[in-house]
């Protein structure tokens, strides 16, 4: 179980899949910009998602690169949301997939704000 945030704030797990749960259907986030926008590092982000990442839309979440490891299982997801798959079948190009990240960041705050969560705003 996730250990709970420092003076009532949500812990990394939460925060997370929250931001997770914001990426819109079609789009793609790196573990890099969840992680700007959480405020946890890349790694950590990767590893949230795998142990925690079935409650969220994981197959949103992808390497920098637009590299999702269990492409396989997400190649369904990506076809009804119309994410294409590139010509090497390692992942979506990010040019073409990744989430408005001004709008995934005002999306995250607001929900955050309902939460009563504090975030960091630029």
């Amino acid at each position: 179980m996730p250990e709970p945030g420092v003076a009532g704030q949500p812990d990394a797990v939460a925060r997370v899949m929250l931001a997770a749960s914001l990426v819109p259907p079609g789009r793609v986030a790196s573990y890099g910009d969840m992680g700007a926008l959480t405020g946890v590092g890349p790694r950590q982000v990767g590893a949230i998602m795998r142990e925690h990442g079935a409650s969220a839309p994981w197959w949103r979440v992808v390497g920098h690169d637009g590299v999702l490891v269990p492409l396989e299982k997400a190649r369904p997801r990506w076809a009804e949301e119309g994410i294409v798959v590139r010509p090497d079948g390692r992942g979506c190009r990010m040019r073409a997939f990744r989430a408005d990240l001004a709008e995934l960041a005002a999306e995250y705050r607001f929900a955050a704000a309902e939460r009563g969560w504090s975030v960091a705003t630029d």
